[in-house]
């Protein structure tokens, strides 16, 4: 068996590059194809360099030690920010937005429906059907003014 493996010499890091990238295909979880890539890499320099088995194996460890924080950095979410700048601030999206009111403010207080959801406003005495314009967000009240 050892026979086989010295005499396949660098041929031996592109098979278990395959394997290993075979074996990613079966069971997911990109953590083998970078292990594949390393391997991979090793036989590429070794069809190059003539090393020993020893620099290769020493190689590999780098190589695979390297891929971690590559794989880490590659795989980490981007967030953007200008995609949804009110994510989880959803108040702070309706500050300087205009709404019509569906029920009157009355003694300076009321409630207006934006979507879905009922908000409650303060603000002056103003009739139902009027457009008013949110000026203050605190917590769930609104504090509007007509626009």
């Amino acid at each position: 068996m050892t026979d086989t493996f010295v005499s396949l010499g660098t041929w031996n890091w592109l098979i278990f590059a395959f394997i290993l990238m075979a074996l990613e295909t079966i069971a997911p979880g990109v953590f083998l194809f970078w292990l594949g890539l390393a391997a991979l890499l090793v036989g590429l320099i070794s069809f190059a360099v003539h090393l020993s088995w020893q620099t290769q194996l020493v190689m590999f460890a780098i190589f695979a030690a390297a891929a971690v924080p590559v794989w880490r950095r590659l795989a980490r979410p981007r967030p953007d920010a200008s995609a949804s700048p009110f994510l989880n601030k959803r108040t702070e999206a309706l500050l300087g937005r205009e709404f019509t009111l569906e029920k009157p403010i009355v003694d300076g207080n009321g409630t207006m429906r934006i979507g879905d959801t009922v908000w409650r406003v303060a603000g002056p005495d103003t009739p139902a059907g009027t457009r008013v314009k949110v000026m203050q967000v605190d917590g769930v009240n609104l504090t509007v003014a007509v626009a």
